[in-house]
This record gives C-alpha cells, sequence and structure tokens, in this order.
C-alpha cells in the first residue's frame, strides 16, 4: 500500500535517477502524480525489466510509466502474479503489452487481484470468449473488483427472469452473453434492482415479450434506471404526444429512448427539433429522431437542406440511423437529385 500523504515531501532521488535513466519524462510525472516521486520505496528497475520481459521496447517502457507511474510502486511479485493472469485471457506477450500500454490503470491495479482472478474464471465457464473478456479488463475492470459470488447473483437473477419472461432454455446462454457483451456494467447492478425495473415494465401493462424486447433494444441499460425515472419520462413522453397509455406503450417499444432519457433530455432535443420547424406529429410518427443529439439533427438537417430536401414537409426517416444509416440515405437523396431526366422519345444527338 502506499500513501498520497507523505511525510517528508521530499522527492525519492533514487526513483528520479531509475525513472531518468529509462528516458521517462519526470516533468510529466510529477504535473499529474508527483506523490509517487515522494514514495520511499520504488521498484523502478524491476517492473521495466518486466516489461521488456514481455517485448516492451523502451519507449513502450517509459510510455507506460508517464501514464501509470503508480506502477512503479508495486512489487516485482504482485506484477508477475497480475502477469500471469492476463495471460489467461491473452493470445500471446505481444497482445499483452499492447493492452498494457493502451490501458496501464487496469493492468496495474493488483488490489483485486482474487476477484480478477474467479472473475476472468467464471467468464470463461459462463461462455464468454477470451477477446471480449479481454475488453471487460481494459474498458470496464471495476466489475472485476465485485467478489465472484456477487456477479454470479446478477446473472443467475437475469437467467430467472429471462425464462419467467417467456424466453428459451436453448437461447438463453446466447441471449446473456450478447447482454452481456452489449453492456457489461450490467453486473455493477444488484438483483434487487434489475428486479425492481423488471416489475414496473409489467406494471406498465408490457406484456411480457415486450418487456424481453425492451431489454434487448435497451442492451441493459434499463437496468441503470429506476422506476421514478422511468415513470417521469413516460408521464412527459403522453403530455408532449397527447396519447393514451396504450398508444404510449406502442412509442416506448418504437423508441425506447422515450423510456430511458430523463425529462430535461427529452425536453431539449424535442425544443431543438421544434425549433427546426419540426411538428409534434411528425416527431410523434417518427420518434427515433429523439434518440439523436440536437448537434446531430442541426448537422443532418443542413446537409439535408442544401440538396433542397425540405424536412418540415417530408418524412423524419432521413434523418434517423447511425451516421453510417444517415450517409446511405444521403446518398440516395444526392444521386435521385443528380439523375437526369430521361426522355425515352427526344431525339439522341450523336457527333459525327
Amino acid at each position: 500500500t502506499y500513501t498520497t500523504d507523505t511525510k517528508s515531501r521530499e522527492e525519492n532521488k533514487k526513483t528520479i535517477e531509475s525513472l531518468y535513466r529509462l528516458s521517462v519524462d519526470i516533468k510529466k510525472i510529477r504535473r499529474l502524480k508527483e506523490w509517487v516521486l515522494l514514495q520511499d520505496v520504488a521498484y523502478v528497475k524491476e517492473i521495466a525489466d518486466i516489461l521488456k520481459e514481455m517485448g516492451a521496447d523502451e519507449t513502450t517502457v517509459a510510455n507506460i510509466l508517464e501514464r501509470c507511474p503508480e506502477a512503479i510502486l508495486h512489487t516485482p511479485a504482485e506484477i508477475n502474479s497480475q502477469r500471469t493472469l492476463w495471460q489467461l485471457v491473452c493470445q500471446n506477450e505481444n497482445q499483452l503489452i499492447k493492452l498494457i500500454e493502451q490501458f496501464p490503470e487496469s493492468f496495474f491495479n493488483t488490489q483485486y487481484h482474487e476477484n480478477q482472478k474467479a472473475n476472468i474464471l467464471f467468464f470463461q465457464e459462463l461462455g464468454l470468449k477470451n477477446n471480449i473478456i479481454t475488453r471487460f479488463l481494459t474498458s470496464a475492470p471495476s466489475i472485476f473488483y465485485n467478489p465472484v459470488e456477487k456477479n454470479k447473483n446478477v446473472i443467475e437473477t437475469l437467467q430467472r427472469n429471462y425464462l419467467s419472461l417467456g424466453g428459451s432454455d436453448a437461447n438463453m446462454k446466447i441471449w446473456i452473453l450478447k447482454l452481456l457483451s452489449q453492456n457489461p456494467f450490467i453486473l455493477l447492478n444488484s438483483s434487487t434492482t434489475i428486479q425492481e425495473n423488471l416489475e414496473f415494465l409489467q406494471k406498465n401493462d408490457f406484456r411480457d415479450h415486450e418487456v424481453l424486447q425492451l431489454l434487448s433494444k435497451l442492451k441493459g441499460f434499463i437496468f441503470q434506471l429506476t422506476p421514478t425515472t422511468m415513470q417521469k419520462s413516460m408521464l412527459y413522453s403522453k403530455n408532449v404526444f397527447k396519447c393514451s397509455d396504450q398508444e404510449l406503450k406502442q412509442l416506448v417499444l418504437k423508441c425506447p429512448a422515450l423510456l430511458y432519457y430523463s425529462v430535461p433530455v427529452l425536453e431539449e432535443r424535442l425544443e431543438g427539433l421544434l425549433k427546426e420547424g419540426i411538428s409534434v406529429a411528425q416527431i410523434r410518427d417518427t420518434p427515433m429522431v429523439l434518440e439523436l443529439t440536437t448537434q446531430i439533427v442541426q448537422y443532418r438537417i443542413k446537409k439535408l437542406s442544401a440538396l433542397g430536401y425540405d424536412i418540415k414537409s417530408g418524412t423524419l426517416e432521413s434523418l434517423n440511423g447511425t451516421k453510417k444509416d444517415f450517409e446511405v440515405n444521403y446518398g440516395r437523396i444526392q444521386s435521385k437529385k443528380e439523375r437526369p431526366i430521361f426522355n425515352p422519345v427526344a431525339p439522341v444527338h450523336i457527333e459525327e
């Protein structure tokens, strides 16, 4: 363990010299994490040697230590244990060193080593591929800090609910793995939260297969909400679109963002659309447009207007979708506009 509250407030000369020999930018460390340089004990050479053993060149070693200087405060034994652990899911040391260079903080957090190990083995048993587990280790390291029992509990709750909502045994594993790979942060929720959110949807007359549909569409983000926030968002949409409970339910199934986004976000997006001259009726017909930020909507309307496409009188479908979807739609409208009208009876002029 190490502390940011040092008594001496003097830099460790030996640490500075060792880092200097490795061409590490010490000014950068002073600016960002000076407390590392004040510790009495550091393992600069040892940690650098382990990284070189794994195939890191001098530039890579310097880059890693600049980005995560606290690496030098871990013992070589701790880092070697972490190295062995990550090798369970890495194809080779070349891949491992690339991951360490990109995500040093994730690798050098050895505090939860035993939990990390138990969770890696659990995820492998569950059927998650190693490349997905490495993605979790780097982009969602906090899920490995949980005791494995907690993660198992959340997975069991999801499995139980999937079956009770009409999901089949045959598809359950695929569904769970897909949900996890889309949103590993589901595991940071409690089983109670998951249960409460699903019950809220059922109380609001969503049928079992519709609840499953929402879970898949929202990629598990529904578990990061609360019944209160969902209730507020639904009430706001109901008032804006002046619709019945049944109509609202259909709108939510069409556009789960109405459930997911908070009232202030929905308000801001709706106002942005109305300012562009789009009507509430148009938004109600194509509610998915509320999934886009105001800036994206403005940019897309501007591009379409330049082609002479009037968004106020047409459908909002051409605004929808991912960046790629929009570019395809835009290209279609552009080529339609540029294509000359062919008159089959016009005389053909051929130069002699």
